[in-house]
């Protein structure tokens, strides 16, 4: 370890330390009553013998302990840090660059990260504990705040944070670090600006998100969009954009306002195209009926690791809604619903690309995925479009 390194670290001890004191002595009446100034007015007298530089980083760290989510602050202050992961006391890590990094900051107790969870928490209504362990959360930057406690986590409280980024990628920065080819971002401009219906899919952490946010800068300006989220995440860029956003039921159990309903009820919002951050649900049978009875030109996300994945997932999503539908039927709204399936992939290297495009074509059984774009070992294979009328949205011109 360097001297640098050691002294951050023996810092952070230090900070530890004060702020339990501090918080373990009744307040000064005579005092001043800005939070800051009291820990600035302990840590002067507390640590006296230290230079003015390092009693300011105490106080910042004592501050980020008190009222922030302590040893984390760093991290989401990092702008190229995209997920922060905690597992109770042991050292955090991150994912920068699509690859995970063990780091030097930890919570010295699990009450500290219990105090951290609850300060994210508290102003949204929404708790955690042994009645209900699990959370689903969003910070008010828009990150992604994901919650596990004991019973259910075995090694402490676990804590998991997904950067929301103000600023999203463009298709013109997909094409620069890769993600995309300038000939797949030209194909898929002419998709979605002719009113294809686009099902993106790929596994967690893929960037399906990020890609339908890029791909949504190809939507016309004068079109009424809805978008659909559980925890909003897309920021489209047009003068008309309506953002719905599913609520989890409140501590009394009530409140609760699913994907579902609120598919349906953007139906009733005269949208020119939906945009489902991701269908995980029986919402999937609404959109596919929305898809399929003239609401051209809507993107969805599916976890799923190839088209044809995608295809059956959509179908067993869809199966959920209990409507008693038969099989086939469903099988041939999704025919009918759905143009292209775009696939996308996270390599071991952290890299994020697109791998497949495939078209959706009816066979004897329903819908089947043909590939019209696939890439395999860094080398792109492209054919024609089978359906006449996809060719033709499709055709340059």
């Amino acid at each position: 370890m360097t001297d640098t390194a050691g002294h951050q670290a023996a810092l952070d001890g230090l900070a530890g330390s004060l702020r339990e004191r501090m918080l373990a002595q009744p307040a000064d009446p005579g005092a001043a009553e800005d939070a800051q100034e009291r820990i600035r007015a302990f840590v002067d007298r507390a640590a006296s013998v230290l230079d003015e530089g390092s009693r300011a980083a105490l106080v910042e760290r004592i501050a980020e302990r008190s009222f922030g989510l302590g040893p984390l602050e760093p991290l989401l202050a990092d702008p190229v840090v995209d997920e922060v992961l905690v597992c109770g006391t042991a050292p955090a890590w991150v994912e920068r660059a699509g690859r995970l990094e063990p780091t030097e900051a930890r919570f010295d107790s699990e009450g500290e990260l219990r105090h951290a969870i609850e300060r994210i928490l508290a102003p949204l209504g929404r708790r955690v504990d042994e009645a209900e362990p699990l959370c689903d959360a969003r910070l008010p930057d828009g990150s992604r705040v994901n919650v596990v406690v004991p019973p259910l986590a075995l090694d402490g409280p676990v804590l998991t944070i997904r950067r929301f980024r103000r600023r999203g990628f463009t298709p013109e920065d997909l094409v620069a670090n890769g993600t995309l080819t300038a000939p797949l971002a030209e194909l898929l401009s002419r998709a979605v600006r002719r009113r294809c219906n686009l099902l993106v899919c790929g596994g967690t952490g893929s960037g399906k998100t990020t890609l339908l946010n890029a791909l949504s800068s190809f939507i016309d300006p004068g079109e009424r969009v809805v978008t659909i989220e559980d925890a909003a995440e897309l920021r489209l860029r047009q003068p008309h954009v309506l953002r719905l956003e599913a609520r989890p039921p409140n501590l009394e159990g009530r409140g609760e306002v699913t994907i579902r309903r609120l598919v349906r009820n953007a139906l009733r919002m005269r949208p020119d195209r939906i945009v489902v951050g991701e269908v995980r649900g029986a919402e999937a049978l609404d959109m596919l009926t929305a898809l399929s009875t003239g609401h051209d030109g809507s993107l969805c996300t599916v976890h799923a690791g190839s088209p044809a994945e995608a295809l059956r997932r959509l179908e067993t999503l869809a199966l959920m809604a209990d409507v008693g539908l038969p099989h086939a039927a469903i099988r041939e709204q999704v025919a009918d619903a759905i143009d292209l399936v775009v696939c996308q992939a996270r390599a071991a290297d952290g890299s994020r690309r697109v791998t497949g495009v495939a078209e959706v074509v009816r066979v004897a059984g329903g819908p089947a995925a043909r590939d019209i774009y696939t890439l395999r070992a860094d080398r792109p294979t492209w054919r024609a479009p089978l359906g006449d009328d996809l060719a033709t949205r499709l055709a340059r011109g």
